[in-house]
Formats: structure tokens, sequence, C-alpha cells
């Protein structure tokens, strides 16, 4: 029988406790001239362990909103805080240097952190041994599958040590099978870590299989259109029922979302 993985922060501590980010009325315009926002008036909260997906059309400013999170981007308008320090960010490609070993990847944010070179290669193998890639230390970046290279980044990601993990479509060029499994493991990482997670998908299954809450913004530009609270217990499948039929809800609210911008 599976064993359900279920994270919740009691409202009381919730209240507490500082959020992993905080966006307030964020709004980000490109360009000299003002013209037409990407982004307006977003205002989002990620409580600390919370796991959120953003959801919506292409072009409505996803990337974007996570761009600005990492601090790769000031905003036009509003202010971001990420109490526990600069995020961590993890691309769609895996972003590995191809003349390193998946080790030698995952040491150079450790030695970025500052730690020593007798510290890092047991952290580096306890990284591994986290994303089942246990052994893989010496493989080269093109000796490992597709789904083993997002293992590395994964790894990677967590060895700068941040609370706040920011992934901008991390599985999207993936097969299906490998991705599913990636999933699972993604979870069980969240769930071992306490860490936040900030995902940006297109795949609304994807969204309700992974999250605790999803966000869906409108086409362009990026407001918040609605949020759900994910409350199904982990582990959960992607054909489930429950994810199923609340994923079928948050497409017809996407449609109308889309349809209503086609017509402006």
């Amino acid at each position: 029988m599976a064993t359900h993985l279920v994270r919740r922060t009691p409202e009381s501590a919730r209240d507490a406790t500082p959020p992993a980010a905080r966006i307030d009325h964020v709004s980000k315009t490109f360009g000299r001239q003002a013209g037409r926002p990407v982004l307006d008036d977003i205002t989002l909260d990620v409580a600390t362990g919370e796991f959120v997906t953003l959801l919506g059309a292409s072009g409505c400013g996803k990337s974007t909103l996570l761009n600005l999170v990492a601090g790769l981007d000031e905003p036009t308008l509003g202010t971001i805080d990420v109490p526990g320090g600069r995020p961590a960010l993890m691309f769609q490609e895996h972003a590995l240097f191809p003349w390193l070993t998946a080790g030698k990847n995952i040491e150079l944010a450790l030695r970025m952190r500052g730690m020593t070179r007798a510290e890092r290669r047991p952290e580096t193998e306890r990284l591994l041994e986290l994303v089942r890639l246990k052994g893989a230390y010496g493989k080269r970046v093109h000796e490992l599958s597709g789904g083993m290279r997002q293992r590395v980044a994964l790894a990677r990601a967590l060895a700068q040590d941040s609370r706040l993990l920011l992934m901008d479509e991390p599985f999207a060029a993936l097969d299906a099978i490998t991705r599913d499994v990636l999933h699972d493991e993604l979870t069980r990482v969240w769930a071992e870590t306490g860490l936040s997670v900030l995902f940006v998908t297109h795949n609304v299954r994807e969204a309700v299989r992974l999250a605790q809450r999803v966000v869906l913004l409108t086409s362009r530009p990026g407001r918040i259109a609605r949020e759900w609270t994910v409350d199904i217990p982990q582990p959960r499948r992607i054909e489930d029922a429950a994810v199923a039929e609340l994923s079928v809800e948050i497409t017809e609210e996407l449609r109308g979302e889309i349809r209503s911008h086609g017509r402006q």
C-alpha cells in the first residue's frame, strides 16, 4: 500500500512564519516607452514549505514572474521579498557544463557557496543519492539520459542551499514516462527537504499532480485569474480520478481565459 506524503503547515505556524516569497502588487513592462505590461498588479505569497504551480497561456508572463523572483530582472512597479535569500533556479534545459562530470557540475555550486574541497565531495555524493543517482559522480553529461541530466540539474539547484526553488518547465522536453518518474522524485525531494517550490508549467495535469496550490494567470497582461487549493493526498498519479477531475475544471477556466483574450 502506498504511503501518503501529506505535508501541511498548521495555520498558527503559518501565521508566525514569514513566507518564502512575497510578491506585492508587481507589474512589469519591457521597453523604454510605457506600453501594455507583461504583468499587471500581481500579489502572491508562497508560504514556507509550500508547492505552488503557475499556469497560463503562452505569453502570459509566467517565466517573467519567475525571473523577477529569481532576481534576474527588476519589477517596473511593486516589490518582491525573498526572506531566505536568493532562490535556486532550474530551467527547462539542464544547462550543465558538458566538459564537467555530473559530480563536478554540482561541486561548482558548492564551491560558489564557499565550501572547501574536502567538504564538497561528500556533499555532492549526498545530493546525487538524494536524486537517485548514486554512483554517477564521474559520468559525463553526454553519458546521461535526459531524465538523468535533469536530476543532476536538480541536485545542482539543491546545492545552492536555498529554501526556495524556482522551476521553469523543467520536465517539458522529456517523454511522458520519464516526466512521470521525475514527478515522483520531485515530490519525494520536496517532502524530504521542506523546500518551498514555485513551478511554472503549461501542463494542467502536471500542475495538479504536483502542487498544493495552482495559480492561473490571465493572458497578457498577466494577472491572477483564480487559485485552487489541491486537497489530494500525495503521492498522486497523473491518471488519478481526483487529479483528472480538478484538471478538467482548471482547463475549462484556462480555455475561457484564452477565448476571452482572443476577443480583445
